[in-house]
């Protein structure tokens, strides 16, 4: 169904108002949830479904249950106190019920005149006169029932739940629901077919369990997940043969004179992990298709020195690259490396972000355009109109979940602005571990290195919990840890409400912290703080002329002080488990012993128990990213939240592992025998979508 179709519907009910642009109110509504086409609304399922099948006596309902009821309205009046009000008491014989409404139009007061027998759906609460429900949906009691659960669908602000109803159903009725799949394979897998498990999932019948609707483990549900990842794994296949044919410039592993002088002046020994990963990058670079790899590793693991044997590669072949980092400090530790690194073998390395001078950004930007810059390394600045690369090779992206889809593509695609018809090689580096599942679902078209061994001499990082309630133990523990001649970090509480407020707070933790223990050497650093200030401060904590680091969460990543030995989280409980886990990387980088103690303030959430068991129980990255995964999700984990686009709408990876396996061994057997099923699959559900893979 078009939306001129719908709208055009839709202004028979009154909406008859036009936009400029010449769609209805209606419409541009329904653009806005992403309905153009019928495919579309017949795919926009529910998110719930309520039982509006039965009529409950008032006295079976508890608070907290949404329920239905009828009965004689005994008592309504707007009331002034303490604000303008409508209330209405009802009865059925078993019990009385309030009603309140805060915002309420003249019709809804008759509605609820004295005398009336009403039928009233909403949810139970607590109220001040007892039982009450607030903003209830009101109807004249004895009317038919609903023979079947009513569907609830997701929807935007102004676009009501029936008439999302009649644009689904109008559409089931004109829409093509000739299945994608044939006979063999649905009965190979048990799955439904597809109208009938739309029809399902839109009107369900009468004797459907509720709780499999509701928890999506009715069949219905099991072929539509199904579809839905069968759907991403042909858009990844087919993301990944499209990269094979694309072109790359191939930089030769055997011209490797830059690398061997790197690998010459290195300060250690590159783990075996790490070499394993330097060959596999190696011999991407060499191909003439563009490298699309994941380099995961563990906080600690090396993974910048990987990513600057890979630049030197590109490098000592003629090319350029960029490394974008998410944070300024980040992407400033990465220049220092890299510059301690590759100046003493002659390459030209160009620093540029949003915080840099006019002048210097200026002459920045002249060294990339004119190729004088190799090594460009970055924030999103680099993503700019103006920034204009002479030949880029390679894109690096640390962290690469903390950017937006669209930001990485960007850079991808200033690459390809550079080199013609060529396409930069890209690496994309994370040291939050991607689980399994996760890995086969969401990055089945890239190539995937795992840095699985931390460098020798580390030692495991101890991590305990305190209440703030022993804080004059904490800081014992902090003086005893300095006058040891070590060094520790205070990171101050995450105040996610207001930046300005969080500032406020680090500001007195640090007088607080300096007063309580006058003879340490304390501190601070802070976002706000001008690149050179913040240059220095970590210089002085590198050297050794500061004992004690006060610091919000910019020191979250890329910190390395192997004299630090102590870190103190203030508010553990107000932070997410894969920033606690990089937080407590940033001590354990030498051979001490080193301590992560996590101050929480109680009573905690269970969330937030979970987290800090967790951090207590395991210092294994894998591990804490599996249950990062449980708690967040994949579009947040992932950084897909960003992207404004969910690739999964319906399957669960916790527990939809096997349909995942059997829908990549459906995509890869239907790319080789049978494109044409393919292509059908993915016209009804990816549409507009595959080029957010490509990142």
């Amino acid at each position: 169904m078009s939306t001129s179709a719908t709208g055009a519907k839709s202004n028979k009910a009154g909406q008859s108002s036009q936009a400029a642009d010449g769609l209805s109110v209606t419409q541009r509504r329904f653009l806005r949830l992403g309905l153009h086409t019928e495919q579309d609304f017949i795919v926009h399922l529910p998110l719930r479904y309520e039982d509006e099948t039965q009529v409950q006596a008032i006295g079976s309902l508890q608070v907290g249950q949404t329920g239905q009821v009828e009965g004689e309205v005994v008592y309504s009046e707007v009331q002034f106190r303490p604000r303008r009000q409508l209330v209405a008491m009802i009865e059925d014989g078993t019990g009385r019920l309030a009603l309140r409404w805060l915002n309420f139009y003249p019709s809804q007061q008759k509605q609820v005149e004295r005398g009336k027998r009403i039928r009233v759906r909403g949810e139970l609460r607590g109220g001040f006169a007892g039982l009450e429900m607030v903003h209830p949906r009101v109807t004249a009691a004895g009317g038919d029932l609903p023979d079947s659960l009513t569907p609830v669908y997701p929807t935007t602000d102004g676009l009501s739940q029936p008439a999302l109803r009649r644009a689904i159903d109008q559409a089931l009725a004109r829409a093509d629901l000739s299945d994608t799949l044939p006979e063999p394979i649905r009965k190979r897998y048990g799955l439904l077919p597809f109208a009938e498990a739309i029809r399902t999932l839109h009107h369900p019948p009468p004797d459907v369990s509720y709780h499999d609707l509701v928890e999506r483990e009715h069949p219905a549900w099991r072929r539509i997940k199904f579809d839905e990842l069968l759907a991403q794994q042909l858009s990844l296949a087919i993301a990944r043969a499209a990269r094979m044919t694309q072109r790359s410039r191939p930089y030769s592993a055997n011209d490797t004179a830059l690398v061997s002088a790197l690998q010459d002046r290195l300060p250690f020994e590159l783990t075996q992990a790490q070499q394993r990963v330097i060959r596999e990058i190696r011999d991407d670079l060499a191909r003439s298709h563009p490298m699309h790899r994941l380099l995961q590793g563990d906080v600690g693991s090396g993974k910048t020195v990987v990513a600057a044997m890979a630049a030197a590669q590109v490098i000592g072949n003629g090319g350029q690259v960029a490394m974008m980092a998410p944070t300024e400090i980040l992407a400033e530790q990465h220049f220092r490396k890299l510059s301690a690194w590759l100046d003493p073998l002659g390459v030209r390395i160009a620093w540029l972000t949003g915080s840099l001078g006019t002048k210097a950004r200026r002459e920045s930007m002249a060294a990339i355009e004119s190729g004088e810059a190799q090594l460009i390394v970055g924030t999103q600045a680099l993503i700019q109109d103006k920034v204009v690369f002479a030949n880029l090779g390679l894109v690096i992206l640390d962290e690469q979940h903390r950017f937006g889809v669209g930001q990485r593509l960007e850079l991808s695609r200033k690459g390809e602005a550079a080199g013609g018809a060529l396409i930069p090689h890209q690496l994309n580096m994370s040291a939050t571990p991607i689980p399994r599942t996760l890995a086969m679902t969401f990055f089945a078209d890239l190539d995937v290195s795992v840095i699985d061994e931390l460098p020798p001499g580390r030692s495991p990082i101890i991590t305990k919990l305190a209440s703030d309630e022993r804080r004059d133990e904490i800081l014992a523990l902090v003086a005893q840890e300095v006058r040891s001649g070590r060094q520790a970090y205070w990171v101050c509480p995450l105040v996610e409400e207001s930046e300005a407020l969080q500032l406020q707070t680090a500001v007195d933790t640090h007088q607080q912290l300096s007063e309580a223990l006058p003879d340490l050497r304390i501190r601070l650093i802070h976002g706000k703080l001008k690149p050179a200030e913040k240059a220095q401060i970590m210089e002085e904590f590198h050297a050794g002329q500061v004992d004690l680091l006060v610091a919000t969460t910019v020191i979250e990543v890329g910190v390395d002080v192997p004299n630090a030995s102590l870190m103190i989280i203030e508010h553990a409980e107000r932070f997410g488990l894969a920033q606690l886990h990089q937080l407590r990387g940033r001590v354990g980088r030498g051979g001490i012993q080193s301590i992560c103690l996590l101050m929480y303030q109680g009573p905690l959430s269970q969330v937030a128990r979970q987290r800090l068991r967790a951090m207590y129980e395991t210092n294994d990255g894998f591990e804490i990213a599996r249950r990062d995964l449980e708690q967040r999700g994949p579009g947040e984990f992932l950084g897909l939240r960003q992207s404004g686009t969910a690739l999964l709408r319906f399957a669960d990876l916790d527990t939809d592992a096997e349909l995942a396996a059997q829908a990549q061994e459906l995509a890869r057997d239907w790319l080789r025998h049978d494109p044409d099923k393919a292509q059908a699959h993915m016209n009804r559900w990816m549409r507009g979508k595959q080029d957010y893979l490509r990142s």
